[in-house]
């Protein structure tokens, strides 16, 4: 009987809002011809692909448009083929004790036959970790049929012939906002319209962080504010601000949602390099990282050394990795939607979302963050031109140090200051950026003396720079002083 469901769809988000995806995604299946007919909607775990598609297989179904549903979560091949022999068994009497075979015949009846009444359908995979696992199982082209895919993958595995990409991005400040305020306000809780918006600024503006967020202040009595404090604390973990229990039928908590996904990249080749490129990335600017910082010398040594084990003998003495090597591995990252790799622009070629890089270095210990810490600012320094003729890439490298300094500085003064500091500051001074100079070699002053005493030669060293930048921003008094 017509129409016909397999599986559930999700139920709604509470706070579910209606996005610029969601008309791009009906304008290009309802845009005609069988080309158009197979989208993949894609990027990182968390922004809402789930919801998006569930959004358009329940209108579609509630609208009538459709006479055959199946919704299936395809985290692996095997309830891909358990779905297409449900439907297999209850649309064409298949065998229900040869699932294969079952499954076999519901791709085959889903084939437009001629002189056959038109069928109307609509098969959603959601969540496909492997494109592999749709060997030989994806839906037929057909005029009367569409198939919509959600992933990580943005590579060319899932988007082949007929197929077209659908990247779902982040929320809108706006929408971010909303989807905060809806279930609060639900709960009878208001918070100050700043306090929320500058929430949701914390979080990324991504979906999933925002409606944990929210379920946390409602099950915690919390304000917005003092969730913000926690998140910038570094002894609280991810995990320690999930709710009590997950809203909206979420599965998994936001610090493991990318999990799979860091697992996936770090078997992809070259083997074992992912991980410990997402630990450096993790530890750097989230806007923008040179390629240079990533691929360089020390950073491929920290791979080498660090190398997830893959092969028959974990005690192996570590292979040496090269520049492809490293490059290939920020594309892994990459195509499992973990980083966002612009080789096209190198200065900036790196991005990464800050909840990635925070759940990243939830699962790095003290010794290990001290360790990749001092990594990347060897890195920073190797990648650092004596003379910065290129003012783009200094300022970039600049960001990366102050992102760096902001989530391990501690790790910079272990035994002495760290040469990339000093290297910072004179990047500011030769910038023109003399006062801002000035307040960098302050502080490098006084962490100094702090951590390793005021007689020590790096202290002596921030203070004979501090003199003289106080000296080139017209301080004569101030330079004075210091001497």
């Amino acid at each position: 009987m017509w129409p016909h469901q397999v599986g559930v769809i999700p139920s709604r988000a509470q706070s579910f809002q209606h996005r610029a995806e969601a008309d791009r995604l009906r304008a290009a299946i309802d845009s005609g011809g069988t080309a158009v007919l197979r989208q993949v909607l894609t990027w990182m775990g968390g922004v809402g692909k789930t919801q998006l598609a569930a959004d358009f297989a329940r209108t579609a179904w509630d609208t009538g448009g459709l006479d055959v549903l199946v919704w299936i979560t395809a985290g692996d091949r095997s309830p891909v083929v358990s779905g297409y022999a449900q439907a297999g068994i209850e649309l064409c009497r298949a065998d229900p004790d040869d699932p294969e075979q079952a499954a076999d015949s519901f791709v085959a009846w889903l084939t437009p036959k001629s002189g056959a009444p038109p069928c109307r359908w609509l098969i959603v995979l959601d969540d496909v970790a492997d494109p592999a696992d749709l060997h030989g199982l994806w839906p037929p082209a057909s005029p009367y049929g569409r198939t919509l895919v959600t992933t990580r993958r943005r590579d060319a595995a899932p988007t082949g012939e007929g197929r077209r990409l659908v990247e779902v991005g982040l929320f809108s400040e706006a929408e971010a906002l909303a989807y905060l305020t809806t279930p609060l306000a639900a709960r009878g809780r208001a918070e100050p319209a700043d306090q929320l918006t500058a929430l949701a600024a914390d979080l990324g503006h991504l979906a999933l962080a925002l409606a944990q967020a929210a379920a946390y202040l409602i099950d915690s009595g919390e304000t917005a504010a003092a969730y913000r404090r926690l998140l910038t604390d570094r002894t609280t973990t991810l995990t320690d601000l999930a709710p009590d229990a997950l809203p909206d039928e979420q599965a998994i908590a936001l610090a493991a949602a990318w999990s799979l996904s860091i697992t996936r990249a770090d078997t992809l080749r070259p083997a074992g390099l992912a991980r410990p490129m997402l630990h450096l990335a993790s530890l750097l600017d989230a806007y923008g990282i040179p390629q240079d910082v990533l691929t360089g010398e020390a950073a491929r040594a920290h791979l080498a050394a660090h190398r997830t084990a893959t092969g028959p003998d974990p005690t192996a003495e570590p292979a040496p990795v090269s520049r492809p090597d490293a490059v290939r591995a920020l594309r892994a990252l990459d195509r499992l939607s973990l980083i966002d790799h612009r080789p096209g622009t190198p200065h900036q070629a790196v991005r990464i979302h800050q909840l990635i890089q925070r759940a990243t270095r939830d699962t790095l210990s003290l010794a290990q963050q001290d360790q990749y810490a001092r990594t990347a600012a060897d890195a920073l320094m190797a990648a650092w031109p004596a003379i910065e003729r290129n003012t783009a890439l200094a300022q970039n490298l600049r960001a990366n140090t102050d992102a760096l300094t902001r989530h391990a500085e501690d790790a910079l003064y272990r035994t002495d200051a760290h040469s990339v500091l000093y290297r910072l500051g004179q990047s500011l001074g030769d910038s023109g950026q003399t006062n801002a100079a000035t307040t960098h070699f302050q502080h490098l002053t006084d962490t100094t003396t702090r951590h390793l005493g005021p007689d020590h030669p790096e202290t002596l060293a921030a203070r004979h720079e501090l003199a003289r930048w106080r000296g080139e921003s017209g301080d004569a008094a101030g330079d004075q002083s210091t001497d």
